[in-house]
């Protein structure tokens, strides 16, 4: 959808705002840029519709060279979100959103009944917001009446430039999951820049990381987390973020690789000396396939030690298991009512992969928030 090809923005006093971008994302993606003030984040994104030309390079939108494209029609068929949200105070609510099919000719009709859909789709009910004025809206509503005029005209890409910036925490969040609700249904290519790394990662497909006008690294949001590029976007995404977002975390980052496992005909008294030879107190049951059928613990074998013959007979059927795809976040949701806070974890062909414990979390988990001579001490 979006092509970056060694493109460059030099101002004419020298300076470069931007220098030999190289990226590319598909349609129906959202890119995050980020970085510091002065990075060039917005300057990339205004170089996309050309409200900013580029000095050097080519920018293809839809495999074409918008610098062979009419500016005005290239700015109609992209959606502009910005975070003053632009709105025309003299409008009402139905004229401010339908303004881009007016200019594209459609007729009064098709227009209004465009602006109505728009309206409805981002939650604002036309027969109460159609006819007000933008200072009768609150600076939520607003935003997502500029949201409704970006999207209006059925544009296939659109830019968002820091448009819950200015807006209260709890707003903002809203309309960050209207944002993504919106994009479920819509599936457009956005893209969008913030300052904001936690907004960074609860929206972004992708996420490019920039600095002194130069892409650092571009990536899926748990690659930025979990193989950050430099010390630059280890320091710029915080060092202990990635365990601030535990859904980023494979199971696999938290789990013990060598739980104690045996079979279900085993005699009672053997379990339990294998139990005391491997120093633990449970035991994962598996079968001659190797695929797992329960758990037994040290305190019900030596309570019916008298009357059973093997270990199967007071096995629990596991009801917290986790899929070695799975995250450290659906781990934590588990561990609660896991039996004896074990959560085996297992591969597609329900083999034993490891098991998470409270220790095995709270060993990953403090080792990031502990420096390493600390946790030595």
């Amino acid at each position: 959808m979006l092509k970056f090809e060694q493109v460059s923005k030099q101002y004419s006093n020298g300076y470069q705002a931007v220098k030999n971008m190289n990226f590319e994302i598909s349609a129906g993606e959202i890119l995050v840029l980020i970085g510091p003030s002065g990075c060039g984040k917005t300057t990339t994104m205004k170089m996309i519709n050309r409200l900013v030309p580029h000095t050097s390079g080519t920018i293809f939108l839809k495999g074409k060279d918008i610098t062979k494209e009419n500016p005005d029609l290239l700015r109609r068929n992209i959606g502009y979100v910005i975070q003053q949200i632009g709105l025309f105070p003299h409008y009402t609510i139905e004229d401010n959103v339908g303004l881009i099919p007016q200019l594209k000719g459609w007729d009064a009709a098709r227009k209004k009944e465009r602006v109505n859909e728009m309206l409805r789709l981002v939650g604002l009910d036309p027969a109460v917001f159609a006819k007000r004025y933008p200072k009768q809206l609150s600076g939520g509503q607003q935003q997502r009446v500029g949201v409704a005029r970006a999207l209006a005209a059925d544009p296939e890409i659109v830019l968002m430039d820091e448009p819950f910036g200015a807006l209260d925490p709890i707003t903002r969040e809203q309309l960050q999951d209207e944002l993504l609700r919106l994009q479920q249904e819509l599936h457009k290519t956005i893209v969008f820049v913030t300052h904001d790394m936690e907004e960074a990662l609860k929206l972004g497909d992708k996420i490019a990381i920039l600095k002194d006008g130069e892409l650092v690294q571009l990536d899926t949001p748990d690659q930025i987390l979990s193989q950050p590029a430099n010390d630059f976007v280890e320091s710029f995404i915080g060092k202990n973020r990635l365990f601030q977002n535990p859904e980023f975390i494979p199971v696999t980052d938290v789990m013990r690789t060598n739980p104690s496992i045996t079979y279900p005909g085993r005699a009672p008294g053997k379990a339990l000396t294998f139990m005391r030879q491997r120093r633990t107190d449970t035991l994962l049951v598996v079968n001659d396939a190797g695929n797992l059928l329960g758990i037994v613990s040290a305190y019900d074998i030596s309570s019916k030690i008298e009357e059973i013959r093997t270990i199967d007979e007071i096995m629990t059927p596991l009801q917290a298991v986790l899929k070695d795809t799975a995250t450290a976040r659906d781990a934590l949701a588990l561990i609660t009512d896991a039996p004896f806070g074990i959560i085996p974890v297992v591969t597609d062909e329900d083999k034993i992969a490891g098991i998470v414990t409270r220790s095995s979390l709270l060993t990953a988990f403090a080792s990031k928030w502990v420096g390493e001579g600390e946790m030595e001490k």
